[in-house]
């Protein structure tokens, strides 16, 4: 793996493991809701702070996932065969969240999370073509 492939998905690692850190901190009813789900409260309602903590544990694995690319010592959550399937899922994923955070009502929400998950986008994109030649 040549050094832009390594700093994509390690640059990919932090950026989750922010987002990780965002989704517990709402989930344990830190007032934060202005930047997610599209601004509407401060204090997310109970609902919405469990699909923040189900929302943590996924991009925990995706942080985990692209960790393990970096870093080939580090064994990875899904077979080394689903690896290019799950990097193309990704992709879509990041460029949806880029879609709907730059739409949100919620100005701080379209501030922080567009950019973040466009830089997802990005690295994803450098990782997965690197796999694929």
């Amino acid at each position: 793996m040549d050094i832009l492939v390594t700093v994509a998905a390690l640059v990919a690692v932090v950026l989750l493991v922010v987002l990780v850190g965002f989704q517990v901190a709402l989930a344990a009813g830190v007032p934060w809701g202005k930047a997610a789900y599209g601004g509407a409260s401060a204090t997310i309602e109970p609902r919405l702070r469990i699909a923040s903590g189900v929302a943590a544990v996924i991009w925990a694995l995706v942080a985990w996932f692209f960790l393990a690319l970096a870093i080939p010592a580090i064994p990875g959550p899904v077979p080394e065969s689903w690896q290019i399937v799950v990097l193309w899922v990704l992709v879509g994923l990041f460029a949806i969240a880029t879609a709907m955070n730059a739409i949100s009502r919620s100005r701080i929400e379209r501030a922080i999370w567009t950019p973040v998950s466009a830089v997802l986008v990005v690295c994803a994109v450098v990782v997965v073509l690197s796999a694929r030649s």
